[in-house]
């Protein structure tokens, strides 16, 4: 079954196939630029009954001639992995007569290095085949934390969010991620969101997201963020907003441990100005007691 990190890394590169390309600039690696891309069928299974399915399949046309690329996501070192890999090159092809190049996304150093290889299949005298996957990870996926490079393209502040998830310094990028989504038009917003969520998952990271995407209540999709919406729906959208969060601030404090006074929470609670709230979230995270809030970085 497609897991949700994979569905994220699916859907990424089908509605914005052209992020491999800028990926791969800042790789120097050594790939000419692409003038179109092409979504292909990603069904690779033939008349017997074994299925084969890469996550996405894509025409690349350049100055140089087409190519292939396939796209994987892997979460983990899988000994299954490199037959199927194999066998995705091969396959296309035979079809379609154009060189593959396959690509595998990974959020840790180690899987990372593993799906490297080179993958060898074969006798130890003699491999038959060679599989070297080109790989995007922490490792060399640049983190996206200047919030003006973040706004001019979104799909690979969001490639890099997926990236490093398990990165100490993922909490800048998520945040740097989430305010540039309230500068760009709100429909793409909700797309890159809600893939970011699905390739963050139920990790910590995935965690900080959800809480971050709680401050624009059109870009969550949970109860909470539900309610806050019928609230704003109910009482107008000014004042809906600096309801849903506060409820964001107490939220966050409550989670991570933090004891709220009755004058603390009547003082988050009675706030109507958004930028107030939104700086209170962001120390929120990050707070050892709720007087913190409060403080003047002067």
């Amino acid at each position: 079954m497609v897991g949700s990190k994979h569905e994220a890394m699916h859907r990424l590169f089908q509605r914005h196939p052209d992020v491999f390309g800028r990926a791969f600039d800042a790789l120097n690696l050594p790939f000419p630029k692409p003038n179109t891309v092409a979504l292909l069928p990603n069904d690779l299974t033939e008349i017997e009954p074994l299925e084969r399915r890469v996550d996405t399949l894509l025409r690349v046309d350049t100055d140089e001639g087409p190519f292939l690329l396939l796209v994987e996501a892997q979460s983990r070192d899988d000994k299954r992995k490199p037959s199927a890999w194999a066998y995705y090159p091969a396959h296309v092809h035979a079809k379609y007569d154009l060189h593959p190049v396959l690509l595998v996304v990974c959020q840790d150093t180690a899987t990372a290095a593993w799906a490297a290889g080179p993958q060898h299949i074969g006798p130890r005298q003699w491999a038959s085949l060679v599989v070297r996957p080109l790989v995007l990870g922490p490792h060399n996926v640049r983190p996206v934390t200047e919030l003006q490079e973040a706004v001019s393209d979104i799909p690979l502040a969001t490639l890099s969010a997926i990236t490093h998830a398990n990165d100490p310094g993922i909490g800048d990028i998520l945040k740097t991620l989430a305010t540039a989504l309230q500068r760009v038009d709100e429909d793409d917003a909700l797309i890159f969101a809600e893939l970011t969520e699905l390739g963050l998952g139920k990790s910590p990271a995935g965690r900080l997201w959800r809480q971050l995407m709680t401050v624009d209540l059109s870009f969550f999709r949970s109860e909470t963020s539900q309610r806050l919406r019928a609230q704003a729906r109910t009482e107008g959208r000014a004042e809906g907003r600096a309801e849903g969060l506060a409820v964001a601030v107490i939220h966050t404090l409550e989670r991570n441990g933090i004891t709220i006074t009755a004058a603390a929470r009547e003082r988050i609670t009675s706030c109507t100005e958004p930028e107030r709230l939104l700086d209170w979230l962001d120390k929120s995270i990050t707070a050892s007691t709720v007087d913190s809030l409060f403080e003047d970085p002067a």
